[in-house]
């Protein structure tokens, strides 16, 4: 169970089908880092030299080797470009849209006026991308619980803290027969039964499922619960562009139409660059699948250094692992955050075996923060922090460990942000779906389907019915 202390104040009416002006001076002079410079400016720095054996020593790839990964990227980059003006591909459509984010909001607007808590019941991509975006609320409207594990100590240690009569459920699931959402939801429903009158119940639970009957709209029919429709193309961990990820995020108070826009840009940059070399997500899934072909690299560890980001991460993780994870192809995700996992994982990244990728996202955070005052220690040990701020740590650190880890020949990619809001959430966010539809091509597998984790679910469902 995650649980979110969030904003829930107003929202400009007029949502931008473009860039703002500040979106616009923001993103000036930033250009991602590569062998050539990309075509458009985009929210962050891609630094990808110290995955090339010029900084990372034999064990990263020599020049001639990613000369031949982008090359082979060219050809996949091109076939995504002809789906993307075609308009197949639902998660990158998604980006351009604004029609739909007044609907998103006026339901958010109304949750939000009745809710002291909100709790949002899913599991895997449909909480995930919900999570990721809610990280960026603030502290003074309702409170956001996710609880997406099934665990019973969970579930009653939660409910016990809430009152039910200011609660609100959202319930997640494209397919409506996930066992875990449903029993949740079931759950849920016999729940506000015992505190609230019958005619009451429906205005304190909403569920968000595909068409079609299914488990969760028979529970909304029997209950006149309002039932919002989960695009059945968007497969869950490519849904934090649609309702099923903005809106927790629009409850959080998080600006919906600024994430699209981030997203938007780095389309906009893929669509105008003219090779895999100018685009930084293909030039990262050409990075990935040659070290893994030519180099054994068999894991992708993803370390954040933003605290808001964790559940980034964690987003990540799915979207690598149940995207390339087919037909003995793909490579671990992990996910790290920066600083607390040097000291618990920095050791074996050093010093164990080199069969890792490392990518760090990482902010500017030089003079941010509170003062760091060592007088106050009588320790001249510590006078290295004299003049310092918190930020000022957390930048050092971050610096530090990239070095470290290329000096020490371990290939290390930095994506830099200098800041973190939801523009440049969203442009994160495509990137790494961009890399990893672009890597699933180079792969040969299906970026979009699951096979393996059906049979599980079919498992399931014959033990709890004793068969």
């Amino acid at each position: 169970m995650i649980h979110h202390r969030v904003w829930g104040g107003p929202q400009n009416e007029n949502l931008p089908s473009a860039l703002t002006p500040t979106d616009r001076e923001r993103s000036v002079g930033v250009k991602a880092l590569a062998p050539r410079e990309s075509i458009l400016t985009l929210p962050y720095r891609q630094d990808v030299s110290g995955c090339l054996a010029g900084r990372a020593g034999a064990h990263a790839l020599d020049a001639a080797t990613f000369a031949a990964a982008l090359a082979k990227a060219d050809a996949a980059l091109a076939r995504l470009k002809t789906r993307i003006k075609a308009g197949t591909l639902p998660p990158l459509v998604l980006a351009g849209r604004t029609d739909d984010l007044a609907q998103i909001r006026a339901v958010a607007d109304h949750v939000r006026a009745g809710a002291d808590d909100v709790v949002v019941l899913g599991i895997g991509g449909a909480s995930l991308g919900g999570q990721t975006l809610v990280a960026l609320g603030d502290e003074s409207g309702p409170r956001l619980h996710f609880i997406e594990n099934i665990d019973p100590v969970t579930w009653e240690g939660t409910i016990s803290r809430l009152d039910v009569t200011r609660t609100t459920f959202l319930a997640v699931s494209r397919s409506g027969g996930t066992p875990e959402t449903a029993a949740q939801a079931l759950l849920a429903c016999d729940l506000l039964r015992s505190k609230l009158a019958a005619d009451q119940v429906a205005r304190h639970f909403l569920m968000l499922t595909g068409p079609g009957k299914t488990p969760l709209r028979a529970i909304a029919e029997r209950h006149g619960l309002q039932v919002l429709d989960h695009d059945p193309d968007l497969s869950g961990r490519y849904s934090v562009l649609a309702n099923v990820g903005l809106l927790p995020a629009m409850i959080a108070g998080v600006d919906a139409a600024g994430v699209r826009s981030g997203a938007q840009a780095v389309l906009a940059q893929l669509l105008a660059a003219k090779c895999a070399a100018d685009c930084p997500a293909a030039q990262g899934a050409a990075l990935n699948v040659a070290l893994n072909k030519d180099r054994g690299v068999t894991t992708a560890v993803l370390m954040v250094y933003a605290d808001r980001l964790a559940h980034f991460a964690m987003w990540f993780v799915q979207l690598w692992a149940e995207s390339l994870g087919k037909d003995g192809q793909g490579t671990l995700p992990v996910k790290a955050l920066g600083a607390t996992d040097q000291h618990s994982q920095l050791q074996l990244y050093l010093d164990g075996p080199r069969d890792k990728l490392f990518t760090l996202v990482t902010l500017d955070r030089a003079g941010t923060g509170a003062m760091i005052r060592p007088e106050l220690s009588g320790d001249p040990s510590l006078d290295y922090f004299r003049g310092r701020r918190l930020g000022d740590l957390l930048e050092a650190e971050q610096k530090a460990t990239a070095e470290v880890m290329i000096g020490a020949g371990r290939p290390t990619r930095v994506i830099k942000l200098a800041r973190l809001d939801a523009f440049e959430l969203g442009a994160l966010l495509m990137h790494f779906m961009v890399e990893t539809i672009l890597a699933a091509d180079l792969l040969g597998v299906d970026a979009f389907d699951q096979p393996a984790v059906e049979l599980g679910k079919v498992l399931t469902k014959r033990y709890l019915a004793g068969t």
